[in-house]
């Protein structure tokens, strides 16, 4: 019987790193007004038929703190890189100067700042909510098992103990995240 118990606290906690992974994932995307190359990691390229990540069929650089120098490997996708850029909602104007793609990323005025440490927040939000479902779940799981009272009972604090050290790293991530959009 323990051993499901395990495996179930084992799965849980897997759940809830791939919770905070998204979260990270979705905090890389948002422009703080520092170049950074995790900004284009949705940018998907036509390559001979397949839509390719940026990141696959060009060298990606921060050339200045602001900017970010797009080098394919392929000349020819200058032009579709350019396309997919303007295509997307980043709100980038890309310069093609022949050889790469120059992005410039304006620094956002104080008020977007604040809306962007809103919008931070939200996510935070959205993923501890997700950890306490997959507390739940696993709660639920725990008590399927019909182990006795004093195992489930320690069983359902280890998905506790889970499940605050993970809204700890969330509320972390967010802290950090914010700074950084507040840093002028």
């Amino acid at each position: 019987m323990s051993e499901q118990a395990d495996l179930i606290l084992m799965e849980t906690e897997d759940h809830m790193s791939k919770t905070l992974e998204v979260l990270k994932k979705e905090f890389a995307g948002v422009r703080t007004g520092r170049a950074n190359p995790a900004l284009l990691d949705r940018i998907l390229i036509s390559y001979y038929g397949v839509d390719t990540p940026l990141k696959q069929i060009s060298s990606i650089a921060v050339v200045e703190g602001n900017q970010l120098f797009i080098k394919p490997f392929d000349k020819s996708l200058l032009k579709p890189i350019e396309h997919a850029i303007m295509a997307s909602d980043l709100g980038l104007n890309p310069q093609n100067d022949g050889t790469g793609i120059r992005l410039f990323l304006p620094q956002p005025t104080e008020e977007r700042r604040k809306e962007l440490v809103k919008e931070i927040e939200r996510m935070g939000e959205h993923s501890k909510v997700g950890i306490r479902n997959i507390r739940r779940d696993g709660n639920e799981h725990m008590k399927k098992l019909g182990l006795s009272e004093d195992d489930e009972k320690g069983y359902i604090q280890d998905v506790q103990e889970l499940t605050d050290k993970f809204v700890k790293k969330i509320d972390e991530e967010v802290k950090i995240k914010s700074e950084e959009l507040l840093k002028i």
